[in-house]
């Protein structure tokens, strides 16, 4: 069948037609919102045919349909859709592997600590450990003030 054997008028015509019956249910049914929308969809076809869209629709449609034929019957389209899977799962694989690989060196393993030293000595500092005599003294401000190091990062951006 070929686009021009059709007479376009009648076949969007009629859908639309039908489509306004529906809405009418729809209406009756299930309320303004429903009824409005199907009435959009129902005028759709109509609009198709008067702006010429249809043969555009017809030819988008009638690729789909050699391809989809195309592929179902043809061995060498399912080898490219083989390859495409292996393609998809390799990639899977490799992002799985590189998350890994990513989350190992951010965190330390525990022989690698011990090992460390023995490779590499490091001359570390000691770090003095705060006690109750050199810790400071923290005091709890009271809720207003708890804005104040926000408007203080402001006023140096320059907001507010």
């Amino acid at each position: 069948m070929n686009y021009n054997d059709i007479a376009w008028l009648p076949v969007c015509g009629g859908l639309t037609a039908v489509g306004l019956v529906l809405t009418y249910l729809a209406f009756r049914r299930r309320g303004a919102a429903a009824g409005l929308r199907a009435a959009a969809w129902s005028l759709l076809p109509l609009a198709a045919y008067l702006t010429g869209a249809q043969a555009t629709l017809w030819n988008i449609g009638t690729a789909a349909v050699r391809f989809v034929t195309g592929l179902v019957l043809s061995p060498l389209a399912w080898a490219g859709v083989a390859v495409a899977g292996l393609s998809a799962v390799l990639f899977v694989v490799s992002g799985a592997m590189r998350g890994r690989s990513l989350s190992r060196a951010r965190t330390p393993r525990p022989g690698a600590a011990e090992a460390a030293p023995a490779a590499a000595p490091k001359a570390e500092t000691p770090k003095k450990v705060p006690t109750a005599k050199t810790a400071p003294r923290q005091v709890e401000q009271p809720a207003a003030d708890d804005f104040s190091e926000i408007e203080d990062i402001l006023k140096r951006r320059g907001i507010g």
